[in-house]
């Protein structure tokens, strides 16, 4: 069955990036647009950077499982929005910046 949250064609990731509506933490970075769809709709997006492909798979699967957890909160907010991991992610543990991105999702106006 596919999951209808996840966003993943390149066009829709730049046009929610071009409105630059931004919500930023030590951690990530969300971009995000107002829709009208009735639910939360995401993309994980992590830059090379952080370091190989190995590591950047695991980063995503992390932030994966911290918005499954967001989703049974603010999931019924009608927003699609782009997550983006920034460095200061991997020095801190998985509760923490669960937490962060907690904080950042439930701020959206």
């Amino acid at each position: 069955m596919k999951n209808k949250r996840i966003i993943k064609d390149n066009f829709k990731f730049q046009s929610i990036i071009s409105k630059q509506k931004v919500l930023k933490n030590p951690s990530f970075i969300i971009y995000f647009e107002k829709s009208e769809i009735g639910f939360l709709q995401y993309g994980i997006s992590v830059g090379k950077k952080l370091g190989n492909a190995v590591f950047r798979n695991k980063i995503k699967r992390q932030v994966r499982m911290m918005m499954n957890e967001v989703i049974k909160t603010e999931g019924d907010k009608s927003y699609k929005i782009i997550v983006m991991a920034r460095k200061a992610m991997t020095n801190k543990d998985f509760e923490t910046n669960q937490n962060a991105l907690k904080n950042v999702v439930s701020n959206l106006k």
